[in-house]
């Protein structure tokens, strides 16, 4: 085996080309990838942690690095909130009117008894009438405990608030009521109902207020009798009490509802924590440990869940290259993943310089950071698609590194700004064929960058901050046009580093004032329009497989650059003079024929041009065979009656193979033209089979092994060189008569 040809393990493509194709040096890159993904988020993401000691003096300032709970403030705030808590009072209603009217029935019933004498009464009622009173209050509360209704707490302070409240009927109310006849009773009773009734309706504290209203409700009474209406106004007194009663159990609920609803204090991002020179006193110290910022204790959870982000962002990367690279070949090499990785750091650099300028006070510096840099370079230097996937990389990038809040973790304004202008500049420069471009895409990030800041701020309220929003809709602008001064300062540095053919670099190679390409058109005219003629048939070739066809026009242009050395040894440059061929040994001829390719190689190294051009010019004949020259070599063996000192091996390009899609397709675009300028009429029927003839035996003589293009490709590719010879040579291609006479006869009828 070849030791240049790659092999194939578990779906990658390995060579033994060095550390360009080497898979430990692949996946090392992504570690180093996922290395600078932890260390770029780390100061975000991880907590800020200080040694500092209680009772000493702090070395620093520190600052609360995000929104911190002050405890000790918010326990004082809720004691606060709890003792601004008005008390809670229950109102219990009580039929007093029973108790007056249970007190004029007994007063009626024992008037009546004419066995008791007066002064007897009178002591009944002085020790009967009061405890008639206390004992309808304990009858309430005993009731009112069993069933329940009210809580222990609330009757307890129910009896004791109407126990200090007693009322006290003078000495000389009860020696009046012995003389109250029955028809006096039956005159006092609603009286009395009604002015117990009207005053407890009210919501009484303190029965002493209630009370001082009984003697005005009684004189506007219909009690006319003296002794009636001071009877009736004591019995009143004595039966109203409060009811209106301190819930002590309602109160504490309420305090605890005040405690919980008291708002939590907090020390704002930024805020001062610990002055430099201050004393760390027990209290600082609580807090300071509460706020994870002290070095006494570490805490790996944060560092493991960064390790997992930038396990997952490196990951994600690496698959996706893997798989749109097809199921047999990772799409690059490593030289272009130390690019990629290079290219990812330079893009978080700039971020940090924003971030770094930013505060929470001024967060629209974050628009000044240059995101959409590394979505063009990508974009550029490697592929749309990847370029894409890579701009999503770098708005999770954006939404941590430009976040101010520090209360969370990604900044959807951020991630979004950076998504939409990494999108647009992929749109607006993959396909830039001059420098000019580039500045024009710069524009076109800064408008729809701003746009996006207008929208956002417009989202979000923002708007009535005059100052901010233009503000921030300037650094938005300046970001884009320092995206495109960016690139434009970059892209020599790594096309020249990495040896990577951009299609701005293209373009400029392709300007007919190279040295190169305009010692072609001096000095071999001929084979300036032949590379011209493959440049255009390469290119759509290529571009319908999916290829580069760029680089196919313009390693077509430089492909035969070798024969400038010796320029009328090929036919082409042949006008009107003899063949030198016809002069000289075959095996002469085929060591000038064959050392175009090498000193093609030497030239464009001379010049300094980039080695996917120089590929094209060594690999685009392959190991092909001269068929010409080894049969005129057997020809004149055999006239000399010698046996040939060679084999068909000696008469075959050195190589190498074609190891690209591109290089193998200029190779057959080289061979279609060199014969369809030979035929003097061809037709289409002669072309078709020419194309297919020369494609297949270039696979079968395994010219396509070191490259993977497919039967499916070949097959397109012969399709588009037949279409697109049929359109350069439109005027020499004679189409069969078949193809003719229909037309005729067509116009014959029209006519």
């Amino acid at each position: 085996m070849d030791s240049k040809q790659p092999t194939k393990l578990s779906g990658f493509v390995y060579s033994n080309n060095g550390w360009k194709y080497s898979a430990a040096t692949r996946y090392a890159l992504f570690l180093l990838l996922g290395i600078v993904f932890y260390f770029s988020l780390a100061p975000d993401l991880l907590p800020k942690r200080y040694d500092i000691k209680e009772g000493t003096q702090s070395a620093k300032e520190i600052t609360a690095p995000k929104r911190i709970q002050d405890n000790k403030a918010t326990l004082k705030a809720q004691e606060q909130a709890a003792e601004n808590v008005e008390p809670r009072y229950k109102i219990i209603p009580m039929r007093a009117d029973n108790s007056v009217t249970s007190l004029l029935d007994r007063i009626d019933r024992l008037n009546q008894d004419d066995l008791i004498s007066q002064s007897d009464k009178t002591g009944i009622y002085r020790e009967e009438i009061p405890k008639r009173a206390s004992d309808f209050i304990l009858n309430f509360v005993s009731t009112s405990r069993n069933n329940g209704t009210y809580s222990d707490h609330l009757l307890d302070e129910m009896q004791s608030v109407i126990k200090d409240q007693t009322y006290v009927i003078p000495e000389e109310t009860f020696i009046k009521i012995p003389r109250l006849t029955s028809q006096d009773i039956i005159e006092m009773k609603p009286v009395a109902r009604d002015i117990v009734n009207r005053l407890m309706n009210d919501q009484i504290t303190d029965a002493q207020t209630a009370r001082a209203k009984v003697a005005e409700q009684v004189s506007i009474s219909a009690l006319s009798q003296r002794t009636a209406r001071e009877v009736v106004q004591e019995l009143v007194r004595l039966v109203i009490t409060s009811n209106k009663f301190y819930d002590e159990d309602t109160t504490k609920d309420a305090e605890v509802q005040a405690r919980e609803n008291a708002p939590k204090v907090f020390i704002e991002q930024g805020d001062v924590l610990v002055a430099k020179g201050q004393m760390i006193t027990p209290e600082l110290y609580k807090l300071l440990d509460e706020s994870g910022l002290l070095n006494n204790k570490v805490n790996y959870w944060p560092q493991l869940g960064l390790l997992m982000l930038a396990a997952m962002l490196s990951a994600g990367l690496l698959m996706f290259i893997r798989y749109s690279g097809g199921p047999s070949k990772f799409k690059y090499n490593n030289s272009q993943l130390l690019m990629l990785v290079l290219v990812f750091a330079i893009t978080i650099v700039l971020m940090r310089l924003a971030a770094f300028l930013q505060s929470d006070v001024r967060p629209y510096i974050g628009f000044l950071a240059p995101v959409a840099i590394g979505a063009m370079l990508v974009a550029m230097l490697l592929d749309m698609t990847l370029a894409y996937f890579c701009s999503i990389l770098f708005a999770i990038l954006a939404s941590i590194i430009l976040n101010v809040q520090q209360d969370t973790i990604f900044d959807f304004t951020f991630g979004f700004f950076a998504l939409i202008v990494s999108y647009v500049a992929i749109f607006a420069t993959h396909r830039a064929g001059q420098r000019s471009a580039l500045l024009k895409g710069g524009i076109m990030v800064s408008l729809f960058g701003s746009v996006t800041v207008f929208m956002l701020t417009l989202l979000s309220g923002g708007v009535l901050k005059e100052m901010d929003t233009l503000y921030a809709l300037g650094f938005a602008f300046t970001g884009g046009l320092l995206t495109a001064v960016l690139v434009i300062g970059l892209m020599p540095f790594f096309e020249a580093t990495f040896g990577i053919l951009s299609a701005l670099k293209l373009v400029e190679l392709s300007n007919p004032n190279h040295p190169l390409l305009r010692k072609l058109l001096t000095e071999t005219p001929g084979t300036y329009h032949h590379s011209v003629m493959v440049g255009n048939l390469s290119e759509a070739a290529a571009e319908a497989i999916g290829a580069d066809g760029l680089l196919c026009r313009v390693g077509s242009y430089y492909h035969d650059i070798g024969k400038t050395k010796r320029p009328f040894y090929f036919i082409e440059n042949q006008n009107n003079m003899e063949n030198p061929h016809d002069s000289i040994e075959p095996m002469l001829s085929k060591s000038i024929i064959v050392a175009h390719a090498r000193d093609g190689v030497e030239m464009l190294k001379e010049y300094k041009l980039p080695k996917p051009i120089r590929d094209i010019a060594e690999q685009h004949h392959g190991t092909t065979f001269l068929h010409y020259f080894y049969h005129k070599a057997l020809r004149l063996a055999e006239e000399k009656g010698t046996a040939p000192d060679f084999d068909e091996e000696d008469f075959r390009y050195p190589g190498p193979k074609a190891q690209s899609k591109e290089s193998a397709v200029v190779g057959i675009a080289d061979s279609v033209e060199a014969a369809v300028r030979s035929l003097r009429k061809p037709t289409v029927e002669q072309v078709e089979t020419m194309i297919e003839k020369i494609i297949k035996s270039r696979l079968d003589d395994h010219q396509f092994d070191e490259c993977d293009l497919t039967i499916k490709e070949l097959d397109i590719i012969a399709r588009t060189l037949k279409e697109t010879v049929m359109g350069i040579f439109h005027s020499r291609i004679e189409y069969p008569e078949e193809a003719r006479k229909p037309k005729k006869e067509e116009g014959a009828v029209g006519t």
